[in-house]
């Protein structure tokens, strides 16, 4: 596998047996991730990481006296890192510390091209800020559990985050209250009009609206300005009246281009449409088909491009720069994508993939009955009958009420057990409201 992104800084000979083993380690990480002929274990990802964090201790003490460049040692480093990290998140171990480390690297790409972009929500950055907080209780907690110099590792990478994240809000603290609702008016307006530019059949209309709706926010202003309750003039104009410009720049290229990307930028701009649409696929189905440990790939092919840029930007092989259609467009992928990953990342269960089929069917399984209970509940309770044998069929998979699958005992059996629990509540509620409707009667 090539590393991510290609450097060539010198080595230091010392760190060459570190290098080694960390590829040994890097290359059975991989084929752990792609045997998907039986479920990962704990044991299984734990011994790895023990040996990543013995590699480190050994290269910390070599560097004590000075930090040299970033080398090969630490992009394999990274990778082994990644991995581990998302093969947590596969065992259902997401509130340990070591299930940080993808979401962090995450978490920079995707602020990084916020800024970039120079438009974003504050819910966008509300967002990041709640998960940084869970990070920083996982790593808090694993303090007892976990070696300091992973954790130190991530305290750092939370705190760059975080100094990211506190320039990005600075930026909107600017914008008053009152023109929060139009400010993220406009950003949904850009972003939706970047969507339609990438889609397969472009549709001129779409656009179209997306103008009128400008339109009338800009004929909401009065003496070129936005006015608040009794005609105040709130702060912030600037910042809006310069994104309602930018959108109505960009909605014109955009119907200008038709959604035909220069040719010189076809081949990355197919591929990241390709990371794109299948991340998207992946948001879908994830339930049922998301092995974490798959988003690693995705990862390294979105960190590979973005790193091909030359001074931010894109370059044709004849090293001239994308015009300003293409150069929005690819950097519209790729933000999308890290978000997608981000979007990922959060919403995955802290059940071991192990459990996950009995954990989705009982998912479905409550969304069923919490359906039935809003449409009316049931006229009689024979009609509980499929729910409490489907229940039961589940139940009796326990031994001492846990699950195991073989002789294992995965993680997320709380998880599990307490969504078995809510199901019985609701089939309990909805034959209690049955028996009642019958005594009224």
């Amino acid at each position: 596998m090539a590393d991510s992104p290609a450097v060539f800084i010198p080595l230091d000979p010392r760190e060459q047996p570190i290098l080694d083993q960390l590829l040994v380690i890097r290359d059975a990480l991989l084929l752990l991730k792609q045997d998907k002929s039986r479920y990962i274990k704990s044991q299984d990802v734990l011994h790895y990481h023990d040996q990543v964090v013995e590699q480190v201790q050994r290269l910390n003490a070599i560097r004590t006296e000075h930090i040299l460049e970033h080398n090969r040692v630490d992009n394999v480093l990274d990778d082994c890192f990644q991995l581990i990290s998302l093969l947590f998140l596969t065992v259902g171990r997401n509130n340990e510390a070591p299930a940080a480390y993808a979401m962090a690297s995450t978490i920079k790409r995707l602020l990084d091209h916020l800024k970039e972009a120079a438009f974003f929500s504050q819910k966008d950055l509300d967002s990041v800020s709640k998960t940084l907080d869970t990070m920083q209780e996982n790593i808090s907690r694993g303090k007892e559990t976990y070696s300091p110099d992973l954790l130190k590792l991530l305290e750092v990478r939370l705190e760059t985050c975080r100094k990211q994240l506190a320039e990005l809000q600075h930026e909107l603290s600017f914008l008053s209250p009152e023109l929060a609702p139009t400010h993220e008016t406009l950003v949904s307006i850009l972003r939706s009009t970047s969507a339609a530019n990438t889609r397969s059949k472009f549709s001129g209309s779409e656009v179209i609206s997306f103008q009128e709706r400008l339109k009338a926010i800009q004929d909401s202003m009065k003496e070129g300005n936005f006015v608040g309750a009794h005609g105040s003039i709130p702060e912030g104009q600037e910042i809006v009246k310069a994104l309602l410009e930018r959108c109505w720049k960009w909605s014109e290229i955009v119907l200008e281009r038709r959604g035909q990307i220069d040719e010189r930028f076809r081949d990355p701009y197919s591929k990241l449409l390709d990371i794109r649409n299948q991340l998207d696929r992946l948001v879908m189905t994830q339930a049922w088909s998301l092995r974490e440990t798959d988003l690693f790939m995705y990862q390294r092919k979105l960190n590979n491009i973005d790193e091909s840029r030359v001074d931010g930007n894109f370059l044709d092989n004849d090293g001239k720069p994308a015009d300003i259609h293409a150069q929005r467009t690819l950097l519209y992928l790729i933000r999308r994508s890290y978000a997608l990953i981000y979007g990922l990342l959060i919403s995955s269960e802290p059940v071991s993939e192990a459990l996950l089929p009995i954990y989705n069917q009982l998912q479905t399984l409550r969304k069923c009955l919490i359906e039935v209970k809003e449409s009316g509940g049931v006229s009689n309770s024979r009609e509980l009958y499929p729910y409490s044998m489907k229940l039961n069929s589940i139940d009796n998979m326990r031994v001492d009420g846990k699950f195991y699958v073989g002789n294992d005992l995965p993680e997320g059996q709380g998880s599990v057990n307490e969504l078995l629990a809510q199901c019985y509540d609701l089939c309990y509620e909805l034959r209690a409201d049955t028996e009642e409707g019958g005594e009224s009667k």
